[in-house]
């Protein structure tokens, strides 16, 4: 999956001079930098990308051009990535679970901040990471409301948990921190509210001060037309919320680490109509397997176009389809009916917004399927328009 040096307009520019056959990424690195710079500007603390949103070095440079110096990183492969593309950036290794040969990879390569969430592994990241310096965050869960799937199912211990791991790293030398994650696609700005005031309590309940505060990722990207981020409301809620919770002064400083946020509207997925059957299914070339892959756990993503022949758009009425993937496999179907225009033909092209995360970073070759090639385009095309002004 190379990038291509041609710098495309937009998707219709790109089909009016090629018909791929397989799956295509637009990628549009102004796009990408718009967003981090919604992040730099909003957030009220520093910015680190979760690095296994989409691990592409185009993304990576991208941001590190943009000003993003933090990166939350989850296995030796993405430490050694960024250290060779950002050697003075900051590296927050907040896979809370770690073997010990990862964890002597990340001491060797200065990691100075870690995530825990069991008794277990602060022990044995006791015995291997010297405290002078490093920042534990203890990591907690509640219920999760308004997210698309609980993260907290894996990872995250419980408030008394969490209570007695902050005494705990206190009691190694170790600054203590605390950090949550209030579930992917998160759309509901109060998600956050109810984690602050709970970190708060566990602050309280131990009197450890609190470093630092990492309130996660979970911010969302724009998959449905009619449900549009409110990112501003939610930095300004998480900041406000802090500040109430904990008092002004003694307020933790702020982290956040959004993946999908960051990076899932800079691509733009072009994908092929293999047949129209009997009028009801529609199989695209590209599936769960491949570009598609997290739809089925996330939900689907409503912004789509159709383009004919030499990129001309297909205006049809709209019509309820069901939508399958290219694989021999029963389960590569999306999760909902789309709409597609009633004059779309077989070859035509479907043009998915938005699929940036978690896309190229997941797709498999499974039945052969997946050869997904990656282009350049220019900035994209804010959804409540038709201009070709940047996404911000």
């Amino acid at each position: 999956m190379g990038l291509s040096k041609t710098l495309w307009a937009s998707p219709a520019d790109f089909l009016r001079t090629h018909s791929p056959e397989h799956p295509v990424m637009l990628f549009s690195p102004e796009t990408l930098q718009a967003c981090a710079q919604e992040f730099l500007q909003g957030f009220p603390g520093l910015v680190t990308y979760a690095v296994k949103a989409n691990p592409e070095e185009e993304v990576l440079i991208n941001l590190i051009n943009a000003g993003i110096s933090g990166f939350d990183v989850a296995s030796p492969v993405e430490m050694d990535t960024i250290k060779r593309l950002a050697p003075h950036a900051a590296l927050h290794y907040n896979n809370p679970v770690r073997s010990r040969t990862e964890i002597k990879h990340a001491v060797a390569l200065g990691v100075k901040s870690y995530s825990v969430d069991s008794h277990s592994e602060l022990v044995k990241l006791g015995e291997l990471v010297p405290a002078d310096g490093v920042e534990m965050a203890v990591r907690f869960k509640l219920p999760v409301d308004g997210a698309a799937y609980n993260f907290g199912a894996k990872f995250g211990a419980t408030v008394e948990k969490a209570i007695e791991l902050v005494t705990l790293a206190d009691q190694l030398g170790y600054d203590v921190s605390l950090n949550f994650h209030p579930g992917t696609q998160c759309t509901d700005p109060k998600a956050w509210e109810t984690y602050i005031q709970t970190a708060a309590k566990i602050a309280e309940a131990t009197g450890v001060r609190i470093h630092r505060l990492n309130v996660g990722g979970g911010f969302p990207s724009h998959r449905l037309n009619e449900v549009l981020p409110q990112l501003a409301q939610t930095f300004a809620l998480i900041e406000r919320v802090t500040h109430e919770a904990f008092g002004v002064e003694a307020a933790p400083a702020l982290i956040c680490e959004p993946g999908r946020s960051l990076v899932a509207e800079s691509y733009t997925l072009i994908t092929r109509v293999k047949s129209i059957r009997d009028d009801a299914h529609v199989f695209l070339n590209d599936g769960v397997y491949g570009g598609l892959s997290e739809l089925h756990l996330v939900g689907v993503i409503d912004r789509i176009k159709v383009y004919g022949p030499y990129g001309n758009l297909r205006q049809g009425d709209l019509v309820s389809r069901t939508v399958f993937g290219p694989t021999c496999d029963s389960t590569d179907k999306l999760p909902s009916e789309l709409g597609f225009p009633a004059d779309m033909e077989e070859e035509d092209h479907v043009v998915f917004s938005g699929l940036g995360a978690y896309s190229l970073a997941t797709a498999t070759r499974f039945n052969g399927f997946g050869n997904i090639s990656i282009e350049t385009m220019q900035a994209l095309v804010k959804p409540e328009t038709d201009k070709e002004v940047l996404y911000a």
